[in-house]
């Protein structure tokens, strides 16, 4: 980029000598000239710096992969699949498997990293791959953010490959006791 000087002053000052004042003294006027040259440069150079930062820095957000809707759904290992279900005052309660033949446990969320560890343990025994444990999370409406969060945490802990998050059925709103 070239940058050109009209002057070899920035600025200058004028004196002019015909002021006087009203006592007879002389009242010297200076006037001021500011060459705002070099300014409107500056100008143009941050506008240039903030136009190709903002078109370089592309933002990036976290990527989501959603599931493709099946007719038929191909089934889930049922010895393999936790379901907590989240509820107030900081309680979970889980069972394996489906809902209709489980016994419903509950715990606190000091042990349930526990619970998971156990069932990663029985899936890996059972299928000799720990990765196709399955856990399923479900929030209840008197569930808090901070509870869904420290689940979360504890599937990146115990690094679960699967987790699905889902709301509750009917069935399971029978089962639970909140």
């Amino acid at each position: 980029m070239v940058i050109l000087i009209r002057n070899n002053f920035m600025a200058s000052i004028d004196n002019p000598a015909g002021n006087r004042h009203q006592s007879g003294k002389r009242l010297i006027k200076k006037s001021t000239k500011v060459d705002l040259t070099p300014m409107v440069d500056l100008g143009f150079l941050l506008i240039t710096f903030f136009v190709f930062t903002t078109t370089m820095a592309k933002p990036t957000a976290m990527k989501i992969e959603v599931p493709m809707e099946v007719d038929d759904p191909s089934p889930v290992c049922n010895s393999c699949v936790l379901t907590t279900i989240l509820c107030g005052n900081d309680l979970i309660q889980y069972y394996e498997g489906a809902i209709d033949t489980a016994v419903v446990k509950t715990t606190d969320f000091n042990n349930i990293r526990q619970v998971i560890q156990q069932k990663k343990k029985s899936v890996f025994e059972v299928r000799g791959n720990a990765d196709a444990f399955v856990l399923i999370i479900k929030p209840t409406d008197k569930c808090s953010f901070k509870n869904f969060v420290d689940i979360t945490d504890e599937v990146t802990i115990n690094q679960v490959k699967r987790y699905y998050i889902d709301q509750l059925d009917d069935s399971e709103k029978k089962k639970i006791i909140f």
